[in-house]
């Protein structure tokens, strides 16, 4: 090995990713005095209004839309791509992509290694979880209990939708105003502090939220024994996008800066440009880009931490985090990183980090792959398993009247009345999310509409006009997020065999579901079935068993997708032996070591995971400061 060139600073804290998570822990750090050093694998092309126009050029000449469609993709910092996402077959894994695939499924996720992390192509669903999820053993025989409950987070999820800047209205949101039918018990009480709101009102309601609306009301029985009945009910999204803000009148009782009731100002670009992404203009793209910022991405953080920090912080970006180091005692002595000079080219230089607290942020897998590279965190042979996602089925059909679809964000509402109920001790929860861009993602509408018109049914000039806005304008779509329960044997590991030109370990990945989630496949298949027949919506839903996510239950295939939501592999808990890091992320072997992100969450229950992350970021930050100011003892 090259001789390693030490750093000629050490700081308070060294954070190994520039995403969510990284973002706000290093804010609240800097905030609170501390020193910061980010050490991020990517590019920074995206830290100023121009250099983001750079992503979106990117964007608009690419063949294929998918989410990193508009980012570097550097053959020496892969980041893993839905295109490379096919079958695993055999015994032999499937190395297509950036992931070594084991199976017997693939894992269909994907995230981005760049400054800002996948904060650059989510959707900006920013959801809660219900009070339930957080106590899945005890209330359904399920999965595992958190170490704390919702109650414990509820602050730091209302510190998180305002860093965020989320659209929302509380009222709107409760288990009750949902229409879920809680597991026995008052969850809709304290679900929001009483003088709480969103920062800003919620994203307005598509024309497509409104047409399947008029299905509100009807009953739909949920479990093999139909023991739990569930009446419909649209419901608008949190969104972490800009829209209205509340004035200091309505603005209730959160804590901003030093001011309480002060009116939120929404998150305008990065850099000098502040203007600009101040309001959502309806662009249909926000997976993967938001043309004007008017999507909250990690940078604005960022920014917010740079200009709060004097001097405390330093961002190193194309530096990879290589190898945790350890004293003989079993704390982290520092972190070798290579730093390249040029994108895409395997030249670097070693160096190494030094800090008081060391922190991986760099998400589920990634986070995971450095540690089991490094040998640490083993006392529990937790590390790397329970690796969780939302499995991702959609049904498709054709409206019997135009429902104006390829406007506005990917989604606006759901069905979110089946994210909790008694029928969790036989069958997974699930929510039903309304799209408002048609066949996109179903079918590659509408360029396939324009190719099968022209080619299969020969149409040109006005009839082919007229039957293309016909079919398109009444295109309807509802994707389904199943919750999928922790397993040992979904997992991440790592082997010698696979590397990345740079010297890295690829992540290796076992991943199956099991008949739970199976099973809330197939009764969110029904019910999404049971929708189009109310609606007069035909059904033109097909699954293909030479789908790379086809599996069956029952008798009946489906057809799943990863929905970028990777969660679990270094999870909390109550001890050393059932968890990789205590309840505040800081990890049972290495007293000056925090693993914090979406891989820290024990379940993933049927929320999006970015707000929990997020909220779990600032109880982390809290209790890292803490271990800064007392010099690292526990």
């Amino acid at each position: 090995m090259s001789a390693i060139a030490d750093d000629e600073r050490t700081y308070d804290v060294v954070i190994v990713g520039a995403g969510f998570a990284g973002g706000i822990l290093a804010k609240e750090l800097v905030s609170a005095g501390h020193s910061v050093l980010i050490l991020e694998a990517g590019e920074d092309h995206g830290k100023t209004w121009e250099t983001y126009r750079s992503y979106l050029d990117q964007y608009y000449l690419s063949l294929a839309k998918t989410p990193n469609s508009p980012y570097p993709n550097l053959p020496t910092l892969p980041s893993p791509s839905v295109l490379d996402i096919t079958a695993v077959r055999g015994t032999e894994p499937d190395t297509n992509g950036y992931f070594v695939q084991r199976g017997p499924l693939p894992f269909g996720s994907n995230y981005l290694m760049a400054f800002g992390g996948t904060s650059l192509h989510w959707l900006g669903t920013s959801l809660r979880m219900m009070p339930a999820d957080f106590e899945m053993q005890s209330r359904f025989g399920k999965g595992v209990d958190w170490p704390f409950g919702y109650q414990d987070l509820r602050a730091d999820y209302e510190r998180a939708e305002w860093e965020i800047g989320v659209s929302a209205d509380a009222d709107e949101q409760t288990p009750k105003a949902l229409g879920i039918r809680t597991s026995g018990r008052h969850d809709n009480v304290g679900y929001f502090d009483k003088e709480y709101d969103y920062p800003m009102h919620s994203i307005p309601s598509s024309y497509v939220d409104g047409f399947f609306a008029k299905a509100d009301g009807m009953p739909i029985e949920i479990g093999e024994d139909a023991t739990s009945t569930v009446h419909l009910k649209v419901s608008r999204t949190p969104q972490g996008r800009n829209s209205t803000p509340r004035t200091p009148k309505t603005a209730k009782g959160i804590q901003v800066g030093e001011k309480r009731r002060q009116q939120f100002r929404p998150r305008g670009a990065t850099g000098p440009f502040a203007y600009m992404g101040q309001r959502c203009e309806g662009n249909s793209s926000c997976i993967p880009i938001c043309p004007i910022q008017a999507k909250y991405n990690a940078m604005k953080t960022l920014e917010d931490a740079k200009h709060k920090a004097k001097h405390q912080m330093e961002t190193i970006t194309q530096a990879i985090a290589s190898k945790v180091e350890l004293t003989e005692s079993g704390r982290v002595s520092g972190i070798v990183y290579k730093k390249y000079p040029f994108p895409g080219v395997p030249q670097h230089e070693l160096r190494r980090a030094r800090g008081k607290q060391y922190v991986l942020a760099g998400g589920a897998v990634e986070n995971v792959t450095l540690a089991l590279a490094s040998g640490i965190c083993t006392s529990s042979d937790e590390l790397g398993r329970n690796l969780m996602d939302h499995p991702y089925m959609m049904t498709w059909g054709a409206a019997p009247e135009p429902v104006g679809p390829f406007r506005g964000p990917g989604s606006t509402s759901s069905y979110a009345n089946f994210r909790d109920g008694n029928f969790r001790n036989k069958n997974a929860a699930f929510r039903l999310e309304i799209g408002n861009w048609g066949w996109n993602f179903a079918a590659g509408s509408p360029n396939s509409d324009v190719a099968r018109l022209v080619e299969q049914d020969n149409l040109y000039g006005t009839a082919l006009r007229d039957k293309l806005y016909h079919d398109v304008q009444r295109q309807v779509r509802i994707g389904t997020m199943v919750e999928q329960l922790p397993r040992a044997t979904n997992r991440v590991t790592i082997d010698p065999a696979y590397r990345t030109p740079m010297g890295e370990y690829r992540p290796v990945i076992s991943y199956d579901l099991d008949d739970y989630s199976r099973a809330g496949l197939a009764a969110a298949n029904d019910t999404c079935a049971q929708i189009f027949q109310r609606l007069g919506i035909k059904n033109h839903t097909s699954y293909s068993p030479s789908d790379a996510g086809y599996l069956t239950y029952d008798g009946k295939g489906y057809t799943f997708f990863g929905a970028g939501h990777l969660v679990g592999t270094h999870r909390i808990g109550t001890d050393r032996h059932n968890s990789v890091t205590n309840d505040e992320m800081r990890a049972w072997d290495h007293d000056n070591l925090w693993l914090v992100g979406a891989g820290s969450m024990p379940t993933i229950a049927t929320s999006n995971p970015t707000l929990t992350m997020s909220a779990m970021a600032f109880r982390a930050a809290r209790a890292i400061q803490k271990a800064v100011r007392k010099g690292g003892a526990k």
